[in-house]
């Protein structure tokens, strides 16, 4: 019985370990060979490279980039078409990715060499830049939080609060007062 658990539990161990090699064996492009540069904000031009080695020398690398708005790779808008150039002699392709003018979160662009079959993606984060503007909208300083009451107004209120706890301590001692007489 002992010899049976032992069994299954390699065969697990086996199991687990033995996927992630299987994930590995298909052909990805490293993130040390993925360089993203340029300021990912809206509008902005952002080059995205895949150094040497990343596909076969001189072959057809299909571009695509996917994300909350449409992102414009070279000069074709993505989500309509995908672009196809050649890598390098070196195995180096990379593509400009002009981002739209209200870009908000992530955009991922993904390389695919059209011979090896090897894929790349790197992962573009557009962060909303802030207006500046107040609660009013005029600009300038902190934005207005809570309610705008005068001063005065919070004073009477609190006086008629107190005047109103005043009466009912008056009336109940001379309630009691003529209960006892």
């Amino acid at each position: 019985m002992a010899k049976k658990t032992l069994a299954v539990i390699a065969l697990a161990v086996l199991a687990v370990f033995a996927v992630p090699a299987a994930a590995n064996a298909a052909g990805y492009v490293p993130d040390g060979q993925i360089v993203v540069s340029g300021t990912p904000a809206p509008g902005a031009t952002v080059v995205v490279d895949f150094t040497g080695g990343s596909f076969t020398p001189g072959e057809d690398v299909s571009f695509s980039c996917t994300g909350s708005g449409l992102a414009t790779l070279s000069v074709l808008k993505a989500g309509t078409a995908t672009l196809v150039k050649s890598s390098t002699s070196t195995g180096a392709a990379s593509v400009n990715v002009v981002l739209p003018a209200g870009a908000t979160g992530s955009y991922t662009t993904t390389a695919t060499g059209l011979t090896s079959g090897t894929v790349g993606t790197a992962t573009i984060t557009v962060v909303a830049a802030d207006s500046g503007t107040t609660a009013s909208g005029t600009g300038g300083g902190l934005a207005g939080t809570g309610y705008n009451t005068p001063v005065l107004l919070i004073w009477a209120a609190a006086g008629a609060l107190l005047l109103g706890i005043a009466l009912v301590v008056v009336l109940s001692f001379v309630r009691r007062r003529r209960v006892t007489a």
